[in-house]
């Protein structure tokens, strides 16, 4: 079941224990630790299983008027069930009962790697659609994919 988590060990530690999993997506130890450390300070939502949390989502509000996935991650084995999709209604719903606008997303252009062509399907998947790619955002790489959404 997924669940708001209060706590800011608690969400630190749901966020390490999934993206430590990932480290197709995650492996950049310095950007791991900083995820790390900010979702401690964000609303963060987990499914937490007896094997240890299995996936997570937290926001960032970016103004008054809009906020972001600051990060998501789930385990590989639970791809494809519904997790993804579960964690985000919940992060889409808080946005909308506290008067958010828009939310947006960052990713990998698609096209560049194959694990993250599958997460631009995701977030197309649940309604986002492109606003912009900044190449030079992260590096040469890695240009960075910016989706928007309407919260209605």
């Amino acid at each position: 079941m997924v669940r708001l988590i209060e706590s800011e060990s608690r969400k630190k530690w749901a966020c390490r224990e999934v993206l430590e999993a990932l480290p197709d997506w995650f492996g950049n130890r310095d950007s791991l630790e900083e995820y790390v450390e900010n979702c401690g300070r964000l609303p963060l939502w987990a499914e937490l299983g007896q094997g240890g949390a299995q996936g997570f989502i937290a926001f960032r509000p970016t103004s008054r008027y809009a906020g972001e996935i600051y990060v998501m991650g789930v385990k590989r084995e639970c791809h494809r069930q519904g997790l993804g999709r579960a964690l985000f209604q919940e992060l889409y719903q808080y946005a909308k009962e506290n008067g958010f606008r828009f939310l947006t997303v960052k990713t990998v252009e698609m096209g560049r790697y194959p694990d993250y062509d599958q997460t631009n399907r995701f977030y197309q998947a649940l309604g986002f659609m492109e606003l912009e790619c900044i190449p030079e955002l992260w590096d040469e790489a890695n240009p960075c994919q910016i989706y928007i959404m309407d919260v209605k």
